[in-house]
């Protein structure tokens, strides 16, 4: 979803006159969107309170939900072990952007559990998330395996005591 992300706060900026750091990206990916609005007001100067700018960035971002592309090697794993490993999400996302995502890319029934940024109050590099993931799954999560795509979910992972994949 990077892509589509990059190209919504891209459409963000242009409304508010300025150019997006893509930077911004790497450094919050696993956040909730509303740290994305706090760091833009608080970089660029944006008069706009962070709130209206997270509702602005998701319907932007829901959209271009049309424009996601699957990451095919890790797509290929939840078809292949589905029915036979229990699987959930993970996200920073809010629960209707996760559900948005996943009914984009066909995916929404593949998974026992979506954990979102509304699930949670300590959002990643916490673990909170990946630990309800586990819990929700019925799994140890010594026993779990993170695919992610971000430096504070890894961190997340880690702090789990889970396996971890860097996408």
């Amino acid at each position: 979803s990077l892509p589509v992300h990059l190209k919504t706060w891209e459409m963000i900026a242009e409304q508010f006159g300025f150019s997006f750091d893509p930077q911004i990206l790497y450094e919050l990916t696993g956040r909730p969107t509303i740290d994305f609005a706090r760091r833009v007001v608080e970089k660029y100067g944006v008069n706009e309170a962070p709130e209206k700018i997270v509702r602005m960035k998701q319907e932007l971002f829901w959209e271009h939900a049309s424009l996601l592309k699957p990451h095919k090697p890790v797509v290929d794993l939840v078809f292949e072990h589905h029915g036979k490993l229990p699987m959930a999400i993970g996200t920073g996302a809010s629960r209707r952007s996760a559900e948005v995502q996943l009914k984009a890319l066909g995916l929404n029934k593949y998974f026992e559990a979506v954990v979102s940024a509304d699930d949670v109050t300590r959002h990643k590099p916490q673990p909170e998330t990946f630990l309800k993931c586990a819990e929700l799954m019925g799994v140890q999560a010594r026993e779990c395996q993170v695919f992610e795509d971000g430096v504070l979910g890894i961190e997340a992972a880690k702090t789990a005591g889970m396996f971890i994949t860097d996408v």
